[in-house]
């Protein structure tokens, strides 16, 4: 999502002008994890405290919604922005945040798994998207799973 500011300024005639400014509003998220799995389940924590600010670390009962999932990419960085992004459109058509991922097979270039959800009335946050932008999972210098997350609001 682009907010447009337009900037109305007078130039040295006194005429006046306007020049338009775009600002992509995003929300960048550095997650690190020790396993593949890891990665995934904290990425997901992470989308999930920006959509409802604490909402998973409450008791909130058991879950609502269980959606199984089944997703291949062509590389693992890119199944993991599918993922979150079927994990958000999964939020977004059922009002639901999914606090919880169990996954039956996780490999480099595709996974099944169900997602575990409770519906709430309203998000704090409004997620657009999950960005490829920034996104590569490699190996830190101490051998963790490390990439850049972008959420478009």
């Amino acid at each position: 999502m682009v907010h447009i500011l337009l900037e109305i300024c007078t130039d040295q005639n006194n005429m006046r002008t306007f020049r338009i400014i775009a600002h992509t509003a995003d929300v960048r998220v550095k997650v690190a994890a020790s396993s593949l799995e890891e990665l995934f389940t904290v990425s997901l924590e992470g989308m999930n405290q920006i959509l409802k600010r604490n909402f998973c670390k409450r008791k909130n009962g058991l879950p609502s919604t269980i959606h199984q999932i089944e997703i291949s990419s062509a590389d693992t960085t890119a199944l993991l922005i599918d993922f979150l992004s079927e994990a958000l459109t999964l939020s977004h058509i059922h009002g639901a945040i999914f606090c919880q991922v169990e996954f039956a097979e996780l490999a480099a270039h595709s996974l099944t798994a169900n997602l575990l959800g409770t519906q709430v009335k309203s998000f704090d946050e409004d997620i657009k998207a999950v960005s490829y932008h920034e996104a590569e999972i490699e190996r830190n210098s101490r051998g963790n799973l490390q990439t850049n997350l972008v959420f478009d609001i």
